[in-house]
């Protein structure tokens, strides 16, 4: 989910980005951060790397705690799969989700409750970029995209992840737009490794989704997580090569594009969340939770025997 940053300070997902690529604000905290295995230890970002901004390398030992929290979250995106179709509520959806997390999972839902907010998912559809609240009175409809997005604690750590369904038959448009927002993800997840740049990831995504003719939203971004659920760095979606914090081996963030049908400008609605195009038209989001690897990366929210995308 999308990072809270100083501009929104309600929101628990998409985080407003500071202009520069170099990355914005401090950690903010949910339900359940900092509880369960010690703290990572922390490395301060030196000059060039962002100054002043703390970065937490995760040892095998909390990675793994990452893994498990991921692949929850990848299950219950699975288990609610079925239940996306026509005359469904939004809010029935996150019920789903919410006793899945609960009930089954034994594991903590990081939304709720969240600087307020008031579900445990975030479900977005058609034109609203993130956090839709959910709602007995959105009912899907044949046709519509959205995207649903939850993050799930397990003994104290993370996992965050989200994905587009298809409510019914899409339009060609939908079906286009989803399916670069999820190209362009995997584009970006692709170039992560020991040496590479924030920069490199954000350049990835916006030169791949801007040949589409599609736009890429700025005001919100990725950003790191592990026993907190928003901490630095913020990862943004657009971004110039070898630019930006220098990515080392133990580092965890979220890549999650928000890839426009039309202008990259978005507004805020009145509920202090939900997040719109400011044109009205179509917006599509995919995310994933990865891990920087001595040489490469691991995508910690997804199932075993899900398609290798890189």
């Amino acid at each position: 989910m999308p990072g809270v940053g100083s501009r929104l300070p309600g929101n628990p997902g998409a985080q407003p980005a500071n202009d520069s690529p170099d990355g914005g604000p401090g950690a903010n905290r949910g339900p359940g951060d900092g509880d369960g295995a010690p703290p990572a230890p922390a490395r301060q970002a030196g000059v060039g790397d962002n100054a002043g901004m703390t970065i937490q390398l995760k040892t095998p030992e909390q990675i793994e705690k990452m893994r498990v929290a991921g692949r929850l979250a990848a299950e219950v995106l699975q288990v609610v799969a079925e239940h996306v179709k026509p005359g469904v509520s939004t809010l029935e959806l996150d019920r789903i989700c919410h006793d899945h997390i609960v009930n089954v999972q034994k594991a903590v839902p990081a939304n709720l409750g969240y600087k307020g907010y008031p579900r445990t998912t975030c479900i977005s559809a058609n034109n609203v970029i993130c956090h839709g609240i959910p709602s007995e009175s959105k009912v899907l409809k044949d046709g519509d995209i959205i995207n649903i997005d939850v993050t799930v604690i397990k003994d104290g750590w993370h996992g965050d992840t989200s994905r587009m369904y298809y409510v019914g038959t899409p339009s060609v448009m939908a079906r286009r737009l989803v399916e670069t927002t999820r190209e362009a993800l995997f584009r970006g997840i692709r170039v992560v490794r020991p040496g590479a740049t924030l920069g490199d990831i954000g350049h990835a995504i916006q030169e791949f989704a801007e040949a589409q003719r599609f736009s890429v939203v700025r005001e919100y971004c990725g950003h790191g997580i592990g026993q907190v659920y928003h901490e630095d760095p913020q990862v943004l979606h657009y971004g110039r090569p070898g630019e930006g914090l220098v990515l080392r081996p133990g580092m965890t963030f979220t890549i999650e594009p928000m890839i426009n049908e039309g202008s990259r400008h978005t507004r805020l609605l009145p509920d202090g969340w939900t997040v719109v195009t400011k044109d009205r038209k179509l917006s599509a989001q995919w995310e994933h939770t990865v891990a920087v690897t001595e040489d490469g990366v691991e995508i910690l929210t997804r199932l075993p025997g899900d398609d290798n995308d890189l």
